[in-house]
């Protein structure tokens, strides 16, 4: 079973979008939304929900002020700050790290499982699709991430499909290294600006450092062609995978209206070209 990870450096190049386009075209595959912080992928697909789980991800102080005595250690210790003068927990400061926990003489501060999030899987017109939604302000969207892949894979698993797509979050951090890491490659969806081709150098080296086989194409290409031969010349320099150029075109906002990807809502040149680059992978993935 083979698991691609598509990825951009920054968000809003129409990574999701065409995502969706390739969930259409592929077959016998699952998808797992790694967007764990803002995933709109379920916008398209219209799932149906069959399961769902709470995902404790983080931990909580709190103080029990039966047997305080307020002695003042863990207002001493906690380097956030997050325990008031009269020794209650700010939820929002609290990073569950338990030093006060460990100081407190009386043991009067316990670390509770804190509610981080959900996760789904559900059923698509395009099949299974594992995806989750992170609490506002939470952390740990890394062991998110790997939770949804880890589902998606089992899912595979047991129904003997052939390939997980995965819409990776945007950036370089711990949510993008988690939904990279023992994947067979990577598909960076860039744009023509210089804020897409510094991103897109990050994003690169952070797929060489796992050493994972990387692939490229460029979304909305045509609003700068400068910039978007500077990134083809690039690829071609670092031994890259430059697989295709997306035009601009308002039938992409067109499709995302009727929620549907665009290679089901057109024909045209667009739809085209997303084929043509979905080919492209399935030859590489092959190699």
């Amino acid at each position: 079973m083979n698991e691609i990870t598509v990825i951009s450096g920054k968000g809003g190049t129409g990574k999701t979008s065409i995502v969706a386009s390739f969930a259409a075209l592929a077959e016998n595959k699952v998808m797992a939304d790694c967007d764990v912080d803002a995933a709109d992928l379920y916008l398209l697909l219209e799932p149906t929900l069959k399961h769902k789980e709470e995902f404790r991800g983080s931990k909580l102080a709190s103080i029990n002020r039966d047997i305080c005595t307020e002695c003042g250690k863990c207002l001493e210790v906690c380097r956030f700050n997050a325990i008031s003068d009269d020794f209650v927990v700010d939820p929002i400061s609290c990073e569950g790290c338990g030093v006060c926990a460990h100081f407190c003489p009386a043991e009067a501060i316990k670390l509770n499982e804190n509610l981080s999030g959900e996760w789904f899987i559900s059923d698509t017109r395009f099949g299974p699709l594992v995806h989750a939604r992170l609490g506002i302000a939470e952390e740990n969207s890394g062991k998110l991430v790997t939770l949804v892949r880890r589902n998606a894979q089992l899912i595979g698993e047991r129904e003997g499909r052939d390939l997980i797509i995965v819409d990776g979050p945007p950036g370089i951090g711990c949510p993008v290294i988690a939904s990279i890491t023992g994947v067979d490659c990577v598909l960076i969806v860039t744009e023509p600006t210089l804020s897409g081709i510094h991103d897109l150098e990050r994003i690169v080296a952070l797929a060489e450092h796992f050493k994972i086989k990387t692939m490229v194409c460029v979304n909305k290409y045509d609003l700068n062609p400068e910039m978007s031969t500077r990134i083809e010349k690039y690829c071609k320099n670092k031994g890259l995978r430059f697989l295709g150029k997306i035009a601009f075109d308002p039938v992409v906002t067109k499709a995302l209206v009727q929620r549907k990807s665009v290679v089901e809502y057109s024909v045209g040149a667009v739809a085209q070209e997303i084929k043509k680059i979905w080919r492209n992978i399935t030859y590489n993935l092959a190699l």
